[in-house]
């Protein structure tokens, strides 16, 4: 799988392949797969002497098995962990195998039936794992959190606010997703101090941008019709970041009104008008997505592109050598927002797991903890140019990377104050959702037609019995 196409399954479904497939009913096939038994029944015990240097008692000369998704972020960095690891002396031997996926699912569940799963499996891609089939056959990984790193620090001390959350499920933390995403409005810090401009600080800002950006014969915004939900995330996120919980919880539990919460109407209601002033450049919905980013970050054809910080590897072949590339929050509605300064989103993605099953599931922890090692988690952030979940791994510098340092900059103000969304991964609902965002954004749709469409989408799931519903908190 190229970046293009991985980036396309990260983006499109929000990372949200594998936890969708955790809404399929347990009759369908992936279920069907399964096999049975919950958890470490208690067979699998440290087989080496546990010592500050060994915390998961990974016994001598072992081989650890590591299957890794290689999609946008490739392998070469659990590759690289894989090299620490075995370079590590209170290790004594211990080698370590990293093979590469793009087809999880079809390659790895036959070995879960099997009873000789990897000890360690990044979950991710369009073809990963649905969650359903394996959560009771998987460790949990608080004992990883629990350890001390590389360096002698704990290693739950080391990270980002809010990193478990996406991988705990019915309250047992069982996914270690390492990558830090943070979802936020992108754009050229050269292109705005040339003219002047000021950064927008809430969605009423935007009507003077979008008239400053017009007369340069500029856009305040573009789309691509594979991306046109970028603005569903980006008009939620804000709602979110205005009236916290009061907008979030409605529309990840299935609230027959989460669409008519007044500050999302609100919100729609002045995109609807930045859309008629022609601030949002037509023909998005016959574009291919990356063209369209390629208008923004190489043409500069418009001033802002709402986006998870994936943006920059995604275009760096593709953007003007000019072009400082630097992001801010998503916007308030205005003034009045009800939760903390610096409240955003940001949220960990690529899911790593350890079955209880495998031949050596310590060797798959140990693993972990090496990746979360300062020395790996910094070669990371330097190669790929996106966080992972540990703290301080990025210099000022950013690597050279002003978007990278933005990102920084971002989580540290927010620090324990961020959210996620979880309900459009669980539930599958991008692909219904891309046609009506694609009509909005081209001015063929009002928002009261938007309004009825999405909530119309949300009420299916809701009524739908044969979809396993989530209570999210």
């Amino acid at each position: 799988m190229d970046l293009n196409e991985a980036s396309i399954s990260r983006r499109n479904l929000l990372r949200g392949a594998a936890a969708a497939a955790l809404l399929l009913p347990f009759g369908a096939t992936l279920a069907s797969c399964a096999a049975p038994g919950g958890g470490n029944t208690g067979d699998n015990k440290p087989a080496g002497d546990v010592t500050a240097d060994n915390p998961f008692g990974v016994a001598a000369n072992s081989k650890v098995d590591a299957v890794i998704f290689n999609g946008g972020y490739g392998i070469d960095y659990v590759e690289n962990s894989a090299k620490i690891m075995e370079g590590n002396k209170a290790l004594d031997g211990v080698t370590v195998k990293v093979s590469s996926s793009t087809k999880i699912a079809q390659e790895l569940q036959p070995r879960f039936v099997g009873g000789n799963p990897p000890d360690l499996i990044d979950n991710s891609g369009a073809n990963s794992i649905g969650w359903n089939t394996i959560l009771d056959q998987l460790e949990e990984l608080d004992d990883v959190l629990e350890a001390d790193n590389l360096e002698g620090e704990k290693i739950s001390d080391t990270l980002f606010g809010g990193v478990k959350d996406p991988g705990t499920f019915d309250g047992k933390f069982k996914a270690l997703n390492y990558v830090m995403t943070v979802y936020g409005l992108w754009y050229s810090s050269s292109l705005f101090e040339a003219n002047g401009w000021d950064l927008p600080k809430s969605w009423q800002d935007l009507t003077d941008l979008g008239a400053k950006a017009k007369e340069q014969g500029k856009f305040l915004f573009l789309w691509g019709k594979e991306a046109a939900t970028y603005y569903q995330t980006f008009v939620i996120d804000s709602a979110v970041i205005q009236s916290g919980d009061d907008v979030r919880l409605p529309l990840e539990n299935l609230d027959p009104k989460a669409w008519s919460h007044p500050t999302l109407q609100s919100i729609l209601e002045i995109f609807y008008e930045l859309i008629k002033a022609g601030y949002v450049k037509p023909g998005g919905a016959g574009t291919q997505f990356t063209q369209a980013q390629s208008q923004w970050s190489l043409d500069q054809e418009a001033l802002l592109y709402p986006s998870g910080s994936w943006i920059e590897n995604e275009m760096k072949k593709q953007t003007a050598p000019d072009f400082k590339m630097m992001g801010i929050p998503e916007l308030p509605l205005d003034e009045n927002q009800t939760t903390p300064a610096g409240f955003m989103r940001a949220e960990a993605g690529e899911p790593f797991i350890v079955p209880s099953k495998a031949k050596n599931p310590e060797g798959g922890k140990e693993l972990l903890r090496t990746m979360l090692s300062k020395e790996s988690a910094t070669a990371f952030a330097k190669e790929k140019l996106a966080p992972t979940i540990v703290k301080g791994t990025v210099p000022e510098d950013g690597f050279g990377s002003t978007a990278l340092v933005s990102q920084s900059k971002m989580l540290e103000a927010a620090g324990d104050n961020v959210f996620t969304i979880k309900s459009t991964n669980l539930y599958g609902m991008n692909s219904d959702q891309l046609p009506i965002w694609n009509s909005f954004l081209g001015g063929g749709m009002t928002v009261a037609e938007l309004t009825k469409q999405l909530q119309a989408i949300v009420d299916k799931v809701r009524e739908d019995s044969s979809v396993t519903k989530i209570e999210i908190k």
